[in-house]
């Protein structure tokens, strides 16, 4: 992706812990280059957990918590939360237009998200997550859509790439070798999710790796590549 030029990124995702999975060595390469990285958290993650001494508030503080570690060892500039509820994301036009917001304040260049089109994905959220990423950069660019934004200042924003990941049809691939370590060391930030997975260390490596095998990498992230015209 050397012919991908940019300034500034956002990632859109459903869950605290979605990013550091499926693009956080993407993510460390960016800030490192000193690309601006925003997060959007859709969901609390508020009910992701075996404890049965765990309540929903006590986990959603806690995810917080993890989400804004693993977001400072990769780099991210900052991290917002919309505190909807885990299992419970639709796709409606409120949140349509609290994502087109977020967008023409940040203007961001390149936009990451779940593949809504992913077949058989069974979480709604990250089927949610999807869409109404993709939604909002459709209707941050045109004026009309939700006028009272810009009425209050807000730009329209054109974004124009959109970058999948959790896709069956990936395009291009983004060489972590440099940064593999780092993404293990934000995935490990969610404690309260990893503590539930198995050798989950030696699972996000061999991903890794075998995401790269088709391209004579060593480690590497895929994504499905939208040009937006």
């Amino acid at each position: 992706m050397k012919d991908l030029v940019f300034e500034r990124a956002m990632v859109i995702f459903a869950h605290p812990d979605d990013a550091e999975v499926q693009c956080a060595g993407t993510v460390a390469l960016w800030a490192a280059e000193g690309k601006k990285v925003t997060y959007v958290v859709l969901t609390r993650g508020d009910k992701g957990t075996q404890d049965p001494a765990m309540t929903p508030e006590a986990l959603a503080r806690l995810r917080q918590e993890e989400q804004l570690r693993a977001a400072q060892e990769l780099g991210v500039g900052k991290v917002l939360f919309l505190e909807n509820g885990d299992g419970e994301l639709e796709v409606t036009m409120e949140r349509r237009r609290a994502l087109t917001g977020i967008i023409r304040e940040y203007q961001p260049e390149v936009l990451v998200t779940h593949d809504p089109w992913m077949r058989y994905q069974l979480h709604p959220d990250h089927r949610a997550s999807g869409t109404l990423a993709l939604d909002a950069m459709i209707s941050a660019r045109d004026r009309l859509y939700f006028p009272e934004q810009i009425a209050q200042g807000l730009n329209p924003c054109r974004v124009r790439r959109a970058l999948l990941f959790a896709s069956e049809n990936p395009d291009c691939w983004v060489d972590i070798e440099p940064t593999l370590e780092k993404k293990v060391r934000a995935l490990g930030q969610h404690r309260s999710q990893v503590s539930q997975w198995p050798k989950w260390e030696g699972w996000l490596r061999k991903r890794a790796e075998n995401a790269a095998a088709s391209q004579g990498l060593k480690f590497a992230e895929p994504f499905k590549r939208l040009v937006v015209s």
